[in-house]
C-alpha cells in the first residue's frame, strides 16, 4: 500500500486506516485534511486576514502524516539515497518558493492526504506518477 516497502509502512498504513475510519465520512480530500489538522485556520476581521497552523483536528493522524512526510523527504544512509525522489523534489520546490521547512512539510502532508483520500475512496494501490522523458 505504501511507497516505501518495510515493516514500518504496514504499521503506518494500519494506523492511518484506524484514525481515518470510514472514508465515506469525508466528501473530499479538503475535509479529510481539515479533520487531520493540516489545513490552515483563517482569522479575518475587516481588512485583516490571518492564517495560522491548525492546532485542532486529529493530532494522532496529523502525527502519522508528519512522520510519513519526513520519511518520504529523507536523504538517509551513508550514500545519501533519496527515499522518494518525487516527494523530495516537491519538498525542495516548496523550500525554493520561500517556505520554511515546517511549511514545506505541511505541503507534503497535504499532498499525502490527497493521495490517501483517492486511494481509500477508489480502493486502489499507490502508483508512482509517470516520469517525464527528456528529449535529447
Amino acid at each position: 500500500m505504501w511507497v516505501i516497502y518495510d515493516a514500518y509502512n504496514d504499521i503506518a498504513a494500519a494506523n492511518l486506516i484506524n484514525e481515518i475510519g470510514d472514508i465515506d465520512r469525508f466528501s473530499n480530500a479538503a475535509k479529510l485534511s481539515r479533520y487531520a489538522g493540516i489545513s490552515p485556520v483563517s482569522y479575518s476581521s475587516g481588512k485583516t486576514d490571518l492564517q495560522f497552523a491548525n492546532e485542532r483536528g486529529n493530532r494522532r493522524l496529523n502525527g502519522i502524516l508528519f512522520k510519513i512526510a519526513v520519511t518520504l523527504c529523507n536523504t538517509g544512509g551513508k550514500h545519501k539515497r533519496l527515499t522518494n525522489p518525487i516527494f523530495y523534489d516537491y519538498y525542495k520546490k516548496k523550500i525554493s518558493e520561500g517556505k520554511t521547512s515546517k511549511q514545506a512539510f505541511k505541503c507534503v502532508q497535504r499532498r499525502l492526504v490527497n493521495i490517501i483520500f483517492s486511494m481509500m475512496k477508489n480502493k486502489t494501490e499507490y502508483q508512482n506518477p509517470p516520469t517525464k522523458k527528456l528529449d535529447v
